[in-house]
């Protein structure tokens, strides 16, 4: 019964992960000027990723004000966030009868670097951006695959005793 307790601890804290994703899309333009006042104080760019993240808020101002509904994209992907946490809050309800949603997110997580080293240079971000994104994986991944191993466990040790 401990490990499957670990399992939904494990799942919940990917499902949060998740849902504080989705909820930090929509201030994307101040957090991002935010942390460039806290981090560079200003906004004379003084290296690569000061003049990376200067040319992303001065680009969202631009959408803000030109093409707003550009924005709608940010929704959506706000959404798939949810609707992620949603399915992982879902498997914390049993998660040996969800073993799947658990190897689902384990295969988002190996296409996260994937996809990420694929349009990184497609999108002419900085190479430093990969390491942003592919800390996102492990992130995951890691409990992931802690609750992926209790349930594993909990089901040998079920048939042994069935």
């Amino acid at each position: 019964m401990q490990t499957l307790f670990r399992a939904k601890m494990m799942l919940a804290i990917v499902s949060f992960g998740l849902f504080v994703s989705a909820v930090t899309i929509w201030p994307a333009q101040w957090e991002l000027e935010t942390l460039v006042s806290v981090v560079w104080g200003d906004r004379e760019a003084t290296g690569a990723m000061h003049r990376f993240l200067l040319e992303v808020i001065e680009a969202l101002d631009t959408i803000g004000a030109r093409y707003p509904f550009l924005w709608y994209g940010y929704d959506w992907l706000a959404f798939a966030h949810l609707m992620l946490a949603i399915l992982f809050a879902g498997a914390i309800r049993d998660p040996i009868r969800n073993v799947w949603v658990i190897q689902f997110g384990l295969i988002c997580c190996a296409l996260v670097p994937v996809l990420a080293a694929v349009f990184v240079p497609i999108r002419g971000l900085p190479l430093g951006w990969l390491v942003v994104d592919f800390a996102f994986a492990p992130a995951a991944a890691v409990p992931l695959w802690i609750a992926l191993r209790d349930v594993r466990g909990f089901e040998r040790r079920a048939e042994r005793v069935g």
